[in-house]
């Protein structure tokens, strides 16, 4: 009875031991190294596709295009860039909350400035979605208004790095070669 007692114990201790190690594992997010090259590999693509779509945009407004073709072309490209920003801020999320001083802060604070310029990017699209293409004059007014705007909220959407204080995570985002 008493080694059937000792073989039951030994066995709850390894059961005991191995949801330790698991749940420790589950606990903590990423090192800031890894979530660093995590949030690079995201913003890199997104960075590019973002360039891509700002170059077109300016080439769509000084086309010689009519404007339903404009308006369409215009629409196509802020959905996109609605897209990208909103995949970027997906795979950001998907990255964890970095184990580091102000960790959750951080993280945080990225996925609020890529949820805004999504956020923007939508906005711009419906506004020249709604525009009407009867006239060129009203039609070209209404998408530098549009993007007036789009350029002052995607400002105010940056995320301003000088407020988030976490050493660990300069140092990771200054090492890791995904960032630079």
């Amino acid at each position: 009875m008493r080694t059937r007692r000792a073989a039951t114990a030994g066995k709850l201790t390894v059961v005991l031991a191995t949801l330790v190690l698991v749940v420790a594992g589950c606990g903590g997010g990423p090192s800031p190294r890894v979530w660093a090259a995590s949030v690079c590999q995201a913003l890199t693509p997104w960075r590019a596709e973002i360039s891509k779509l700002t170059s077109s945009t300016q080439q769509q407004m000084t086309a010689q295009t009519t404007p339903a073709q404009a308006k369409e072309n215009l629409v196509r490209l802020f959905a996109g860039a609605e897209q990208a920003s909103e995949t970027a801020r997906r795979k950001v999320e998907e990255a964890g909350v970095p184990e580091a001083e102000r960790g959750a802060e951080v993280s945080a604070g990225f996925l609020g400035s890529l949820s805004k310029m999504r956020d923007a990017y939508g906005r711009a699209r419906d506004s020249i979605d709604g525009l009407d293409t009867a006239q060129a004059g009203p039609f070209y007014d209404g998408v530098r208004s549009a993007v007036d705007t789009l350029n002052k909220e995607y400002d105010a959407s940056a995320l301003d790095t000088s407020k988030l204080n976490s050493t660990e995570l300069k140092e990771a985002f200054d090492e890791v070669p995904e960032c630079r």
